[in-house]
């Protein structure tokens, strides 16, 4: 089968899943297109203005299917390019603008939320990585749609509804590992001590003032740890970063992004507690692939986490800092005393596991 893979903002999370997607289908001849993860708003715009007459004679050649990801402005693609209009399309949402948290630094549009609802509306079938993102978008649509003043078409959001279906982003397979203990410096076994590694892009969606508080109350109680803070970086670092490097001083241990992957999952492998405190997350692969390695998941009772992990991985929204930093505590107390919490299963979300659900999906559009 000839497939045209299109990744309109090709951020990590989407580079890992178009990756993933190619080579664990090797059987389809693959055509991909994808454009940096930058400038937001003109990707978001101009993708298809980019593609159009930027790449016309790839986007001519026949296929037998699209994948887009939804930050894909699909309706304008499929009118600058009719072949496109008349192949079988398939939309995968990593996120929706709908519930993305505002920063209160961003111009205040809803052209966001309309290219998402106009590229779902234009795609024979949606799939979305959680059904915490389907309903989000599902919702919010419904909302924007009743603010319009006149001329809405009823049953749009119905119409989404019935042409999609939850199919999350499946784990590498390296990513499943087996507990690892720490070492320092001089590669002598430090059994006792606690590391918490919290592995998210260095920006205000995933929440790094709760991060602060929550480490500053654990640190004051006089709770012994370490903490790691990795993941990518962009040019203005949210202050809390600093702030935390400051104050908790010798109680970090790796800081920034770490460019070797083997390094990155050896430090998983090696970590009691994989932490997010995200404001949003879709389905969460950092989190996920700590899992995968061994790493005990502590995560908000909310976003996508609901679906991904048991109530006990999860710390309650009411008094978030507190209840943070009780967990936390909870686990540092219980391998004080020799006790270590089973691992999380996550073997269904691999791609051993998941490949086939991919096969069915892929052949099923296509052959609309």
């Amino acid at each position: 089968m000839r497939i045209l893979l299109l990744s309109a903002y090709d951020a990590d999370s989407h580079v890992y899943w178009r990756e993933g997607l190619v080579s664990n289908l090797p059987e389809h001849e693959w055509t991909v297109l994808a454009l940096p993860g930058r400038y937001f708003s003109w990707r978001m715009r101009g993708n298809s203005l980019s593609w159009a007459f930027g790449e016309a004679e790839t986007l001519a050649k026949p296929y037998d299917l699209v994948i887009a990801t939804s930050m894909t402005d699909l309706s304008a693609l499929r009118g600058f390019v009719p072949s496109l209009a008349n192949t079988p399309t398939l939309v995968y949402f990593h996120e929706n603008q709908f519930a993305y948290p505002a920063s209160g630094k961003e111009f205040k549009s809803v052209e966001p939320c309309i290219l998402n609802l106009y590229t779902a509306l234009a795609a024979d079938y949606c799939l979305f990585n959680s059904e915490y993102n389907r309903q989000t978008l599902l919702g919010g649509a419904e909302a924007l749609l009743a603010k319009l003043p006149d001329h809405v078409p009823k049953g749009i959001v119905e119409r989404i509804r019935e042409r999609s279906a939850i199919l999350p982003v499946p784990l590498n397979q390296d990513s499943y590992l087996q507990p690892e203990p720490m070492l320092d410096e001089e590669q002598n076994e430090k059994q006792d001590e606690f590391h918490i590694t919290w592995n998210h892009r260095w920006e205000f969606d995933k929440n790094p003032q709760l991060l602060l508080d929550a480490m500053q109350v654990l640190d004051n109680g006089g709770a012994q740890f370490t903490l790691h803070v990795v993941g990518q970086q962009f040019r203005k670092v949210p202050k809390q970063f600093e702030q935390l490097k400051s104050k908790l001083g010798n109680k970090i241990g790796h800081w920034g992004y770490m460019q070797s992957r083997a390094d990155y999952q050896q430090l998983l492998q090696q970590s009691d507690v994989v932490l997010s405190t995200a404001l949003h997350d879709y389905q969460g692969i950092a989190v996920l692939e700590g899992a995968a390695a061994g790493a005990y998941p502590v995560v908000p009772d909310r976003l996508a986490y609901k679906e991904l992990f048991p109530a006990e991985c999860r710390y309650s929204e009411t008094a978030e800092v507190d209840a943070l930093a009780g967990a936390l505590q909870r686990l540092i107390a219980e391998k004080a005393q020799g006790k270590r919490r089973a691992r999380i299963d996550v073997s269904h979300l691999g791609w051993t596991a998941m490949a086939e659900h991919y096969r069915h999906i892929i052949t099923k559009i296509a052959e609309r």
